[in-house]
């Protein structure tokens, strides 16, 4: 019989992006509708787009989420805050959810990435030497 895979270690910069990603995502996709609703878009372009342009960013949030692990997935989540934020020119409250969500995914990377290298060093203080 095999041994289950052993999943992944997660560090806390890791954890705690993806789960503000994935709020966010949602309230994204909910900002898209609100475009929509609220007919905000300029005169050439359908109002269908903002559905469009909701949805295509709340997956975009998702599929960051699950890339976390790489240095990239951090930069690509920073770029996702501020298009959040320009969707405050259309509809202002998503300049708050931007401030809100930024915040939060500010705290969730760097106070991660913080306690992910007091956890290195608390995992390597605890190796033993070889002699020792």
């Amino acid at each position: 019989m095999t041994e289950p895979r052993r999943r992944r270690a997660r560090g806390a910069a890791e954890s705690l992006g993806a789960v503000v990603l994935g709020f966010e995502s949602i309230i994204v996709f909910l900002g898209g509708l609100a475009v929509f609703g609220l007919r905000v878009l300029p005169e050439p372009i359908p109002s269908w787009w903002g559905i469009v342009a909701g949805s295509i960013v709340a997956l975009a949030m998702v599929v960051t989420a699950g890339l976390l692990g790489h240095r990239a997935g951090i930069v690509v989540g920073w770029a996702l805050q501020v298009v959040v934020l320009l969707g405050g020119f259309l509809v202002p409250a998503l300049f708050v959810v931007g401030l809100v969500f930024g915040a939060m995914w500010a705290y969730a990377t760097i106070k991660g990435a913080a306690l992910d290298r007091q956890n290195a060093a608390r995992a390597a203080d605890a190796e033993p030497t070889n002699g020792d």
